[in-house]
Order: C-alpha cells, then structure tokens, then sequence
C-alpha cells in the first residue's frame, strides 16, 4: 500500500510540474529583431570596428590556442564573456565577419559536446587520459559553462538552430546526475556566486520543453547558490557591507557577484509565485542603491560594495551585469523603478568608464574623478601595481576587458519586449527598429524615431502589415512630471510619471505614436551633503579640461593617464540648489554627426554660477569631499568671486566632479 502510495505522490508531482506555466510579466524579443538606428546605429558601429568585433585579435588570452576551439589556452570565463557580446553585436548588426568569427566558437561548442552532456573546453581528465567526460567529478568549473549557456541561448533565439535544445537538455541531465555529489562551489566559488545564470537558462529551456526535470534541477542550482534572496530581503546584509570590508563573506559583497545576484529571487520568482520574492528583490534594490548608489545610478564596488561616498570606484564588470540584471528584472516583474534604474547606468555610468573607441577601459571608475593615474585611491582592492583607475585594454583585471561587451547590445535587443496578450512594449528607450510578428502572424514593424536621451520626444511610427488590433505599452520616465501623448498628430491623454501606459487598438498601416517628456534641471542630495544636477535621464558633471598621456606598464601593457588641465574644485551656489530652473541655463549644441562618448561631442550644456574651495585639493589623487554640516553649506574658506561653471552629461567626462559641495 505504501508503495502504490508513493507512486501515486511521484506521479502527481509530475503531473503538476507538467502543467506548470513560469511567470513573467513580459517575454524577450527574439534577437536580431531590433536594429539600431540614428546614434546608437553608431554606437554599435564603433563596437563592431573596435575592441568588440576585434577582441580576439589582440587580447592574447583569447587569441593564443583557444580552450573554447579546442586548444590548452583560455578554458575559463574571458572568451564566453566576449562572445556574450560579440554574438548579440554579430546579429545586431549583421555584420559578416563578425557572424563568421562567433559562429566558429558556437558550432565547435555544439559539435563536441560529450555523449555524458558534458561541453566546452577539454578537463584536466580529459586532457591526461584522452577520454571524454563521463562523471562529475572529471568535469571542470561550472562557472564559465553558465556564460556560454547565456551566449547559446542568444545564439538560438536569433536562428532557431535545431542543435541547441537537445545540447542543452543532455548537459542539464548531466547537471541533475553530478550536483549532489559535485556542487556547484567544487572548483570554484564563482559558480555558486552566480548560480542564478544558471538557474535562468534551465528555466528558459523548461519553457519551451515543459521537462519537469528542469525543475527539480532549478531546484537543486538554487539551493546550491548563494541566497540571495535572503540576503537581500534581510537588511543586516546591506548595513553590514556599508563598514564590513574585512574578508569575512567578501564574496557576498563582491560587486559583480551581487550585479549577478540581484537577478536570482525574480527568476526563482517564475517558479515559485510567493511574493517573498520580489519583496526581498525591492527591499535589497532600494538598500543597495540607498546605503551604496552613487549619482551616476550604479552602486560602488571596488571589488566589494563599498559605500556611498562619491569618491568610491565601481568595476566596470559590475555595471554591465547589473545592466543584464534588471533586463531580467524587467520581463518577470515589469516594475518601472527597474527600467529607470537601467536607464541611469546605461546613458551615464557605462559610457564614462570606455574610451570613444571602445579599446581602453577602466577597471574601477569614480563617480567625482578628478585625476586619473596610477595608485591605490580609496578602493578595498588597492592592487599592489596601482593599475586599477586608469584607461587602459588591460589595467586591473581582465575580466573587464571581456566582459564589457555585452552591455550595448543587451540594452539594444531590449529596447522592446512583447506583451502576454500579443502586444508589444517599448519599456526603455533609444533610437531603433523593430521587426517582429504578432502572435497570428501578422508583420509588424515600428521605427522609433528618436535621439533619446538626448531629446525628450519619441516618434513611434507603426506599420501593420495588415490593420491589426494588438496592446501597444510604454513607459514615462519617473523624472517627467507629464507626458503628452499624441496620436495622429491629435493629443489623446497626458499622463504622469513613473508608471506604463496602454493603448489598446486597431492599429493600421503608418499610424503615428508621438511621446513628449518635458522635464527641468534639477538637483538631487547625495553623500555628505553633496549635490548633483540632472536633467532628463542625464546627470550633469563640471566639465574639465583634459591632459592625457600614454604609458606604457611592463605588464598591464599600454594605458592612458588622464590630468585636470584646469580648475575643479569649485562648490554650488545655495541659490542654485534653492532654484535650479531660475539659476542654471541650458543649452543644446548641434548633435554631432559622428556620434562618439567624448567631451567634444557632447551635445547639451549646462551653465550655473559656483565659487572655489582653495582648501578642496587631492590626497594621493583622491578629491575627498570637504566636511559639510547638516546645514546642507560647506563652512569653511571659499574665495568670494563667482564663476561660471559649465556641466555636460556624465557619460562624455573622464574628468569631473557630479557631487558638489554647496557654498553662500
């Protein structure tokens, strides 16, 4: 009886897994369905001809005998992170050589996949004994098979190739069969750090398969990784990392691991339906960015989560995976306060730590950053060579050297997103394309005519190809207090900020959806009283004239020093702060016809009066920021005479100051 009992119970659990449908709130446009146009068609062209398109020409790790092609070089994480953005870029822009180059490192991965499941890069056993995978524990790391199951599931979202779905079905048997007895942590702890990569490809497959293997298995991952959505929900944790930078747990604080991190509880989320989940999602999100967020909208992290002080460093890997993070966030929570989030970093945070060209990078940025050169700064991994803060293809780790690529395109392929009812939504913005079909089939296609940021209106133009009735959804930035919504040239409604807007309706061929967002300076409270300027998405930063000189690091290879070639340690004027609209001018300049992340190109300005602080220099580089009361105005010796200040957007600097002290 206790036997009939116990297969009664498996077989209802199967049943139930079987009937299971994985929650989200919207699904991801396939890839390739999305092209830029207008300044991001630019953007993405200076990828393709730069480091992106070229990373393996040059970066050795990757060039030399590749792990990922079958040679003893690179078997770990740089060339997966590479082609977790070169792959995406490739079928962004479709461009030739570049589909042939990453296409050589998908068909060699799927071609010698091991009859166990196994894949990648040959193991040590392997190597020694001449004989493939068939255990666990003669496997290797992990963690960098979870990036490429990501590169993977990009590759077939954009080809719909036959061989993924059972390459990945046979290596996630091989995962249920070897966990238990070979944990995820068994190499490395980055594996169970970042399980939650992991964890969403084999939620992504048992979607489209409904194998309710898959879901013991997302079990077995989650239970193996770090718990993050504890640790979020539980607020000693963000606390503790404002003071704790000792060794004790630092890889709960590594900033990568928790930009990797945030994403777990919304996944486990699609499973799960227990609102926990995204409780401890918010709560986490809103300590994160309280006790450690940083006026260019990343928190810092340098390694670790380090503060909220504007002098801080965040690592460059950091911000393009909490990018990745809250495209995630997006599609199963569809909460606004995630896509303003993801638009912060994106036009102001990212675009700082590159060069134009997209070739040099900085390890850790700061947000003030008034010199950039060689030293240990304020970071809690000071390095011993002090290669950390500068501009350079190598400097610090080259983890970043890889794995910055994914950033734009990620942001590109998620400009859109379709609606559970057959709809589409444009949810964060940029200048785009889309072509994709409705659910019956029908061919829609909508060019978003738009500078965005960099202007405040967004033409949608729609073209059915037959007159369609489908839910058309967007979002109104938080910082709008009104949106005028135009349709046909007639306005139809104005709605405030911060939420999404429906329009459900019979929509027919070259149908025009105009988005006005008016918006004003502001300013905003930051660390020790310090205060930002924004506009729009834009944050605004004192533009500073610039020295740069190459070096050369007889192991970190080439790299840019980059000096103030003029004054910057200037405070605020009460009176701006008090009235920001009346006391600060903006102006747009010409839009650059080659659009590029450099001072000279910036395309707006702001001017406002501010006064010097001759007592405000740097400390081993370091522009500390000067004590200042609760009063909210720096007490201490300020020259009399005002100045005017020119600001442009964070993304063009190198050299700035965003945080600024408040002076009489």
């Amino acid at each position: 009886m206790k036997k009939i009992y116990i297969c009664l119970l498996f077989f209802a659990c199967i049943f139930q897994a079987q009937s299971q449908t994985l929650e989200f709130k919207y699904a991801e446009i396939p890839l390739g369905q999305i092209t830029p146009t207008q300044w991001l068609k630019q953007q993405s062209d200076i990828l393709k001809n730069g480091s992106t398109g070229h990373l393996d020409e040059f970066h050795k790790k990757i060039q030399v005998d590749n792990g990922w092609l079958g040679g003893k070089g690179d078997d770990w994480e740089e060339t997966p992170y590479w082609l977790d953005g070169a792959l995406p870029l490739a079928y962004i822009t479709k461009d030739s050589a570049l589909l042939e180059k990453v296409n050589n490192y998908v068909n060699w991965t799927l071609s010698t996949q091991r009859p166990s499941g196994f894949f990648g890069p040959y193991s040590d056993y392997e190597n020694e004994t001449g004989k493939p995978v068939e255990l666990g524990s003669q496997g290797s790391d992990w963690w960098p098979r979870m990036v490429m199951l990501k590169v993977l599931q990009q590759y077939y979202q954009a080809t719909n190739d036959s061989r993924v779905i059972p390459f990945m079905q046979k290596y996630f048997a091989f995962q249920l069969r070897n966990l238990q007895e070979n944990p995820l942590e068994k190499w490395t702890e980055w594996a169970k750090a970042r399980g939650g990569d992991n964890l969403m490809i084999v939620y992504w497959l048992y979607n489209i398969t409904k194998d309710p293997d898959l879901l013991t298995l997302g079990e077995l991952i989650y239970n193996q990784s770090f718990q993050w959505t504890d640790l979020l929900g539980n607020r000693d944790w963000a606390i503790a990392a404002a003071y704790n930078q000792t060794g004790e747990k630092w890889m709960e604080r590594h900033a990568v691991n928790v930009a990797m991190g945030l994403k777990m509880p919304a996944i486990q989320f699609q499973v799960k339906k227990d609102p926990y989940f995204l409780t401890s999602l918010r709560t986490g999100f809103n300590d994160l960015m309280t006790l450690h967020g940083l006026p260019h909208g990343m928190f810092s992290g340098d390694e670790d989560i380090h503060g909220n002080d504007p002098v801080q460093g965040t690592e460059l890997c950091a911000t393009v995976e909490t990018m990745f993070s809250l495209e995630q966030i997006i599609s199963v929570t569809g909460e606004t306060h995630y896509m303003d989030a993801l638009e912060r970093m994106t036009f102001n945070a990212l675009p700082a730590q590159t060069t134009e060209d997209f070739y040099h990078r900085q390890y850790f940025g700061n947000a003030n950053q008034v010199e950039v050169k060689r030293g240990v700064y304020n970071f809690t991994l000071p390095f011993s060579r002090g290669m950390n803060n500068v501009y350079g293809p190598f400097s610090g780790y080259t983890c970043c050297t890889a794995n910055m690529h994914q950033a734009w395109p990620k942001y590109i392929s998620h400009l859109w997103y379709a609606t559970t009812d057959g709809g589409v939504a444009a949810l964060v913005y940029g200048p785009n394309k889309l072509e994709t079909k409705l659910p019956d089939g029908t061919a829609l296609t909508i060019e978003e005519q738009t500078q965005y940021p960099f202007e405040d209106k967004i033409k949608f133009i729609i073209q059915p190809s037959k007159s369609s009735e489908f839910p058309l959804e967007f979002r109104i930035p938080v910082w709008c207090k009104e949106a005028i919504i135009q349709l046909n040239g007639k306005e139809i409604q104005r709605e405030k900020g911060g939420q999404i807007v429906r329009i459900k309706r019979m929509w027919n061929k070259n149908d025009q959806l105009d988005l006005f967002f008016p918006n004003e300076i502001t300013t905003k409270n930051w660390a020790k009283n310090s205060r930002s300027i924004e506009k729009g998405a834009l944050i605004y930063a004192l533009k500073i004239k610039e020295s740069v000189k190459k070096e050369m690091h007889p192991k970190e290879g080439e790299y840019l020093e980059i000096m103030p070639k003029s004054a910057w340690n200037f405070g605020l004027l009460n009176s701006t702060i008090a009235d920001p609209v009346s006391n600060a001018t903006f102006q747009a300049l010409p839009f650059p016809k080659e659009f590029k992340w450099n001072s000279m190109s910036s395309p707006f300005e702001i001017t406002t009066l501010g006064k010097k602080i001759p007592g405000w220099k740097t400390q081993d580089g370091v522009a500390h920021q000067p004590i200042t009361t609760r009063t909210g105005v720096y007490q201490g010796t300020v020259d009399k005479k005002a100045e005017t200040l020119t600001l442009i957007p964070f993304g063009f600097t190198r050299l700035r100051v965003v945080a600024f002290p408040v002076v009489n």
